[in-house]
């Protein structure tokens, strides 16, 4: 996956690196140290890598990281995607932050509606928040990796859009295209485990019946 001279990846960006697209052009928003955007050029995997975040001190970590792969990287300093201009690039990985961030980055930018950009989305928290949101507005989940890095969970997804909005059922936002993958139990029973405390705040009716048996379908699954 990546050569010796170019930095280890956790299991998290490793997945994310495996769903870039060769040969395309590629935006690291929220790039962090850069170690994604440096694998990613330093492999051969993309011919130019724009490393883009909010904040001055990670870009200046990541132009550090990068520094070896020349003017295969760029940087830019920013807003979400703000920072590029539609087409610019074509493989768009948003990283390290939470689901209600990434979709206010998405909501912001317009011409990501649209199924030339491959998007590989690593929420830290809420994922079923944002399967929830893709499916509502149109984008399909391609593929989907369960992995854990720094001991936590986390699902790496790849998704395109169709154009096809659906609802999705409550199983899917919990589970998506986890399903048969190594860990999934364990996964299956962290979800669960923050829904059986998102029930306890809720009045008796059909909301509170509804999570009862998705609690009961998790259970299901978790136990195989």
């Amino acid at each position: 996956m990546h050569t010796s001279n170019t930095p280890r990846l956790d299991a998290r960006l490793a997945a994310a690196f495996d769903f870039v697209r060769p040969g395309h052009v590629a935006a690291d928003i929220g790039c962090d140290h850069g170690k994604l955007s440096a694998a990613l050029a330093g492999s051969g995997r993309c011919p130019l890598v724009l490393a883009c975040d909010l904040r001055p001190d990670p870009l200046q970590k990541a132009r550090v990281t990068c520094a070896p792969y020349g003017e295969r990287v760029q940087f830019r300093l920013g807003s979400g995607l703000q920072v590029l201009t539609p087409g610019e690039a074509e493989d768009i990985i948003i990283a390290g932050m939470g689901a209600e961030t990434i979709i206010e980055i998405l909501e912001a930018a317009p011409w990501v509606f649209d199924g030339r950009y491959n998007l590989v989305l690593v929420p830290a928290t809420k994922h079923s928040i944002l399967r929830r949101w893709l499916a509502r507005r149109g984008f399909a989940l391609k593929a989907e990796t369960l992995c854990q890095a720094a001991g936590r969970w986390y699902a790496v997804m790849n998704a395109q859009y169709t154009g096809a909005p659906c609802e999705p059922d409550g199983l899917y936002c919990l589970t998506g295209l986890t399903q048969g993958q190594p860990g999934c139990a364990d996964y299956y029973a962290s979800q669960n485990a923050k829904l059986k405390k998102y029930r306890l705040g809720l009045p008796d009716g059909a909301e509170k019946d509804a999570v009862g048996a998705l609690i009961a379908e998790l259970d299901k699954l978790a136990a195989g």
